[in-house]
Parts: structure tokens; C-alpha cells; sequence
């Protein structure tokens, strides 16, 4: 599973490069227009130019972009795939063979220097030479093997261009069955972040086509926006997918939701929906239903090979520039071949979703957002902020993380200890799934605020702030303490914090610390964090009455010592509900004055020992010789 971990990171770094392809699609669309009426008749082949440059220089792009997104943004790396590419095109310029840089090659350049940056960036060389020593040396090493790469290819290219234009008609040759099966492998791979590495294949790779300018191109993708009138097979048949379908599941899942849910679930699952149109990103609808209901995906997937066989057996022939979504649609509709059909087929297609999933969902009971303990998907922008800390905390704190990154709907992380990951935590705080590929690879999809999150998490731990993370201590719903039944807690006399209303009678710890006082009926027990934070935990409001061991029974004592999770104290719910005012359990910090700032996760259902319910930042130490 090592092997699959450092694939779905390969597809990630193909993903970074083809952020640039929307502006060469824009640039050939206002080509179009008629620029002569306002007065400027040279705008279209300026547009026109602008947009062919950078398909030209797309081996460069991939090279750059391939080798940055396997290194994390190493500057020695990206050097390093540059130097390759030039070097790669003056051999192969000057020789006598017909050879042109193609994407392939500079994936291949950018992913040599990738590897060649992890594996030499530590290099220590003689005190006298260390200069060339490390990252620097990285340059270096990929320039001698882009040499002999080059010479090497002067051999081989004219049999791989023949070999590359005959994959091309093999696969044809495959018709509607060969497109099926592509758009099937493509969504089971969504799964995994690996659906970048086979559509590399399709878009980039297979199949040649030589431009009125006599440039060989390859793949579906440049031969499509290069006027091949035969490209585009790989790529119409996802617009019915991304554009109807997936919104269609999305208002299955909407109108599926328990009545008071609803309103939340309608405006989360509306965003996902318009997001799926507009922009082709699938995953926050996809993840709400994968994994409640895998088989259910499975369908999906056969599904979208249908469609796309479909729109081959129809001569439909469509592109874009970034994904299958409705603007790409209308910027690149002037290339299309019956892309008109594709609308009514959408409509056909996002009615039989929409009926298949509310029946599904109503079936089978499958618990779809909304529905009891159905997948979180959240819509918290305004939030980042405040929760990256405490999604840091529920990945295992900034300790556990080797390896960071982000793609348009996930985080991408190698942490040390896949154990120590807070599951309940992550959806809690918003994610959509998490992923495990082995190998310390794990993927959680947070939708398209992937990125502010990586970012608001590097902030949390460039700022290395002192702070304490609370675990939830019981199971139950988290509610904030102004909806506590008693003025004194609401009203925040006693301190500042959350409550708990309880699903079962445990009460355990949230911190690691020192028991300081359990009150003698033992509905309330004290805890003094290490950095000095005094923890109040009081079991339901009017409880203090209730004495006797068949209310509550504490198995810890005064001055033990306590972690995250450890039971303290258990308590008959039954007896408690019946006879208090309310089970309502707050969690404060009677010395409130030591807190800067305050961080709650949102206010749902928890696990015992959950983690990341809560953090705080310390002011800091004015005496006392504590740290803060």
C-alpha cells in the first residue's frame, strides 16, 4: 500500500500543472469574438497565440509543475526539471530525427527530478566541494541524466511516436466498450486520488495528430483544442456526470433529510451541487454516499461509463481545459462536434439519478447527511480559521505530520502514526472522508477549502502558540454553554466553555492533568491542566442533591493523575435524567482571565475522548515560573 500512497501523490502533482489550461481555453475562446466592431482588428490573434503558446510549452509546464508537486514546492527540484527540458530539447533539436518535447517527457523529466531532489537534497559531499553539495546538487544530477536520456531518445522516438499514434487507434478500435470502461476506472479511482494518473494517459498521451503548423500533438485533450476533429471522446462523456448527475444526487440527499435538518442540509448540499456544475468538482457529493453506502458508488461508477459510451455511440465530441463542468462547457462549445446533446442527455441522465438515489436512500435506510448518523459535510468558510487548529490536533498535532499537501478537494498527508488520526474528529470538524492508502498516506476530503485549510494549518504551526486541547469528555451532543438550563453557567459566572447533553452514563477526562477536587456526591470533579488551566466538569444542572452510590461513582481520586480519555467518574443516566433539571453537562475553565482566545468545534454529535472539541490559546506568563 506504500507503492499506492506514492501514486496518489504522482496524481496530485499531474493535477498541479493543469491549472494553467483554463486560461489557454479562455484566450481561444475570445478569439471568437468579433473584436473588429470595437476597434480591434488583432486581438483575435493575439488571443489565438496566447492560447497556443502555452499548449507549445506544456511539456515545460508538466516538467515544472510535476516536480514541484512531488516535493513540496522545492525550488532545487523545479531548477532542476527546467534545466532537464532544455537540455532535452537542444539535443534533440539539433539532431537529424524529427522529435518534439511532448507532456509525456516532461511528466518523465519532472518526476526524475522529484525523485532526484528527495533522494540527493541531504547529500554531504568533501568540506572543499560541499558547495555542489544538497539541494544544489540535484540540478546537476538531472542535467546528466537528461543528457543521456536525450541521446537515448534520439535512438527510440521515431518507434515510441509510431508506438504512441498505434495505442491510440488500438484503443479506438476498442469504440464504445473502450470509453465505457475509461469512464468506470476513472470514478473508482476518484476514490483513491489516482483518477489523475489514468486520465493523464487518455488526455495527454494517446493518439497523435499533426497541426496545419506541421507540430505533432498527442492525447485527447491538446488534439482537441488543436482542431482534431476526432477528440473529445474522452472527455463529452463526463459533462452529463459532473454537470446533472452528481447535482441530481445532491437534491436526492436534500430531499431525503429529516425535516429538521433540512435547512442545513439544503444550503450545504446546494453549494456541492452548483460547485459539481460549474466547475466539474465532484468529490463533496461523492463522499457524502461512498462510504455509507460503497455499493451504491459502484453503480455510480457503471453509470458514468454508460454515459460516456453513450456519447461515443452519438458522435458527440466535447472538451475542456480543467474538468467537465458547465464553464467549460459554453468557453469551449464553439469546438465541440454535437455538443448541443449533451444538455437533453444531462436532463435524461439527472432525472434517473435523482430517482435511483431517493429510492436508494429510502430503501436501504442508507444514512446520507441528514439522516441520523449519515456522513458531515459542512459549509464553514468563515470558520478555517479557528478549526485548522483543531484539525491539526485531530491528525495527531504538527508531530505527526511528515509530509503536507493539498489538491482541489483534499488533503494529501504522510504522518508518522495513522493510529493516532481522530476520525470522528475530522468529520466532525467538516471532512467529507478520510482515506487511508497505507504506508502512513492518508487522504480526508475537506471540498474545495483544501488549500485555505493547508494554509491556516502551516500558520497554527509556524506560530507554535501555546495552547490546550480539550477531548470531548463523554458521548453525546456538544451544545454551547449559553444553552445550559442555569443561569449561573449560561450566564458564564463560574467560566467560560462548552456543555455536553450525554447518550451514555461515563464521564472522562479531557485533558491531561491532576485531579483537584471531586465534590463529595461526585457529580463534579476539578482538573489542573499542566500548563495551570483550572477544569471544571459538573454531571447535569440541580445535581448536587443527589447523594448516594446509585447516582454517581468516581474511580479516579484527589491528586491522580489523568490523560485524555481516562474514565473518572460513572453515573446512572436514567436516575440522573429522571430526577436533576437537566442532564446538560457544562465544561468550563473557572479561570478564565488565562485564556487569550477561544477555538469550539461545531456543535454535533461527539464520541467519548473525541478530540479537537475545543482549544485554547494562553496569554502569556506574567510570573510564576509556568510556561504558556
Amino acid at each position: 500500500m506504500t507503492f499506492v500512497g506514492s501514486l496518489q501523490q504522482l496524481g496530485r502533482a499531474f493535477m498541479l500543472p493543469m491549472i494553467v489550461l483554463p486560461g489557454a481555453a479562455v484566450f481561444l475562446s475570445l478569439s471568437q469574438l468579433p473584436w473588429d466592431y470595437i476597434g480591434l482588428p488583432g486581438m483575435p490573434a493575439h488571443l489565438q497565440a496566447a492560447s497556443e503558446v502555452i499548449f507549445l510549452y506544456l511539456p515545460y509546464i508538466f516538467a515544472l509543475g510535476v516536480a514541484l508537486g512531488l516535493t513540496g514546492n522545492a525550488l532545487a527540484a523545479g531548477m532542476a526539471s527546467l534545466i532537464g527540458m532544455v537540455i532535452y530539447t537542444g539535443i534533440t533539436g539539433s539532431a537529424d530525427a524529427n522529435i518534439e518535447p511532448t507532456v509525456m517527457i516532461g511528466a518523465i523529466i519532472g518526476i526524475v527530478s522529484g525523485i532526484s531532489h528527495k533522494r540527493f537534497k541531504d547529500l554531504r559531499l568533501p568540506e572543499y566541494i560541499q558547495f555542489f553539495g544538497g539541494p544544489r546538487f540535484v540540478p546537476l544530477f538531472v542535467s546528466f541524466v537528461a543528457l543521456l536520456f536525450s541521446i537515448g531518445m534520439i535512438n527510440v522516438a521515431p518507434y515510441l511516436e509510431s508506438f504512441m499514434v498505434e495505442l491510440g487507434e488500438v484503443v479506438a478500435s476498442g469504440g464504445g466498450f473502450g470509453v465505457f470502461l475509461y469512464g468506470f476506472v476513472h470514478r473508482i479511482l476518484v476514490v483513491f486520488g489516482l483518477h489523475h494518473l489514468v486520465s493523464h494517459v487518455f488526455w495527454f498521451q494517446i493518439g497523435g495528430y499533426e497541426t496545419e503548423a506541421g507540430n505533432m500533438v498527442y492525447g485527447d485533450l491538446p488534439r482537441f483544442f488543436a482542431g482534431d476533429p476526432t477528440a473529445g471522446s474522452f472527455m463529452a462523456g463526463l459533462y452529463p456526470t459532473m454537470m446533472f448527475a452528481l447535482p441530481a444526487i445532491a437534491f436526492a440527499i436534500i430531499h431525503e433529510a429529516r425535516e429538521d435538518l433540512k435547512p442545513k442540509i439544503r444550503k450545504t448540499f446546494l453549494y456541492a451541487a452548483l460547485a459539481s456544475f460549474l466547475t466539474g468538482v465532484t468529490e463533496p457529493v461523492e463522499f457524502a454516499f461512498l462510504f455509507v453506502a460503497p455499493y451504491l458508488y459502484v453503480v455510480h461508477a457503471i453509470l458514468s461509463g454508460v454515459i460516456m459510451w453513450v456519447t461515443y455511440e452519438l458522435g458527440i465530441l466535447h472538451g475542456f481545459s480543467f474538468s467537465a463542468g458547465a464553464i467549460d462547457f459554453i468557453i469551449n462549445e464553439h469546438l465541440a462536434t454535437r455538443g448541443w446533446l449533451l444538455i437533453p442527455i444531462g436532463i435524461v441522465v439527472g432525472i434517473v439519478y435523482y430517482v435511483l438515489f431517493r429510492w436508494a436512500i429510502r430503501r436501504f435506510r442508507i444514512p446520507t447527511p441528514g439522516r441520523e448518523e449519515g456522513s458531515q459535510l459542512d459549509e464553514w468558510a468563515g470558520d478555517i480559521p479557528y478549526r485548522a487548529p483543531l484539525i491539526l490536533q485531530a491528525i495527531g498535532g504538527k508531530q505527526n505530520i511528515i509530509q503536507m499537501e493539498s489538491c482541489i478537494t483534499r488533503l494529501r498527508l504522510k504522518v508518522s502514526n495513522e493510529k493516532v488520526l481522530d476520525i470522528n474528529a475530522l468529520r466532525n470538524l467538516g471532512a467529507a472522508g478520510v482515506i487511508r492508502l497505507g504506508g502512513g498516506h492518508v487522504q480526508v476530503v475537506f471540498g474545495t477549502y483544501s488549500e485555505l485549510i493547508r494554509e491556516e494549518m502551516l500558520k497554527a504551526i509556524q506560530r507554535d502558540q501555546a495552547q490546550v486541547l480539550f477531548h470531548s469528555p463523554m458521548q453525546g451532543r456538544m451544545i454551547p454553554l449559553e444553552e445550559v438550563p442555569d443561569p449561573i453557567f449560561a450566564g458564564k459566572l463560574v467560566g467560560q466553555g462548552v456543555a455536553f447533553l450525554p447518550d451514555k452514563g461515563e464521564l472522562v477526562s479531557p485533558v491531561k492533568g491532576k485531579v483537584i477536587h471531586i465534590y463529595p456526591t461526585m457529580h463534579a470533579i476539578g482538573i489542573k491542566t499542566e500548563e495551570g488551566l483550572e477544569v471544571l466538569l459538573h454531571i447535569g444542572i440541580d445535581t448536587s442533591k443527589l447523594a448516594g452510590k446509585s447516582y454517581f461513582q468516581a474511580v479516579v481520586k484527589e491528586g491522580d493523575d489523568v490523560l485524555p480519555g481516562m474514565l473518572l467518574i460513572r453515573f446512572n443516566l436514567q436516575k440522573v435524567r429522571k430526577e436533576s433539571k437537566s442532564l446538560a453537562t457544562p465544561m468550563v475553565i473557572t479561570n478564565s482571565d488565562r485564556v487569550r482566545s477561544w477555538r469550539y468545534a461545531p456543535f454535533k454529535a461527539v464520541k467519548k475522548g473525541q478530540s479537537s472539541v475545543m482549544s485554547v490559546v494562553l496569554k502569556e506568563s506574567n510570573g510564576g515560573g509556568e510556561t504558556q
